[in-house]
């Protein structure tokens, strides 16, 4: 994933009603048109936005999306990679967060797995169930597993995932987003202790979620 301040995934969405707001000054009424395009383009600048972030110097999980903690509790989903019981952390996207996912840890993407489904609102249980998404099984240096979650909602309906099986991961290092307004799930194993509540606000490669 890029590191440019707006990703490269965004120019073609502002290119678009960049020239649709241009060509409203040269028509007549033009304003019915450059105003409204206007205000989109102006929102599609700040939703591709792509901030630097510190990331912190711990051996721990970092948040890999910025959002609002809906829901902490066990799930036995991934049972086969985690073993029972592991603890499961989601984090809702609103269409004002900063949506590009950043890697959680050091390590390495022992598998990438994609399912199509349907597009339930986020915030709703089912949508980790039934909606489509895109799931990272990641291995950190000291060889404790999670799995990361990329999950598209009623209005986002295209997940970015630049990374495949065997990639080496650096924690906050850009690799994906999803585009206006998703969920992201993180199961973690159950020895670790969960470093959030639900309510809180978190940071894609800031905010530690788990140690």
């Amino acid at each position: 994933m890029d590191d440019t301040i707006i990703v490269k995934d965004g120019w073609l969405y502002i290119g678009f009603f960049l020239v649709l707001t241009a060509a409203g000054f040269f028509i007549g009424h033009g304003y019915y048109l450059s105003i409204p395009s206007a205000l989109v383009l102006a929102f599609l600048v700040w939703f591709f936005r792509n901030p630097e972030r510190q990331v912190p110097a711990v051996e721990s999980v970092i948040s890999p999306a910025d959002g609002t903690v809906i829901k902490i509790e066990k799930n036995n989903k991934y049972e086969h990679f985690l073993g029972k019981d592991a603890v499961c952390v989601s984090i809702f996207m609103s269409v004002f967060n900063v949506h590009v996912n950043r890697f959680p840890v050091n390590g390495i993407v022992v598998d990438k797995q994609y399912h199509p489904g349907k597009f339930h609102v986020a915030s709703v249980d089912k949508a980790s169930e039934f909606n489509e998404q895109t799931a990272l099984f990641l291995s950190d240096d000291k060889g404790r597993k999670l799995v990361v979650v990329q999950i598209a909602g009623s209005v986002a309906r295209r997940i970015v995932c630049r990374v495949e099986q065997g990639t080496k991961m650096t924690a906050g290092t850009r690799y994906g987003m999803i585009k206006l307004g998703s969920r992201l799930d993180v199961y973690v194993e159950r020895d670790r202790s969960i470093n959030v509540k639900i309510g809180d606000k978190v940071r894609a490669g800031e905010t530690i979620l788990a140690v």
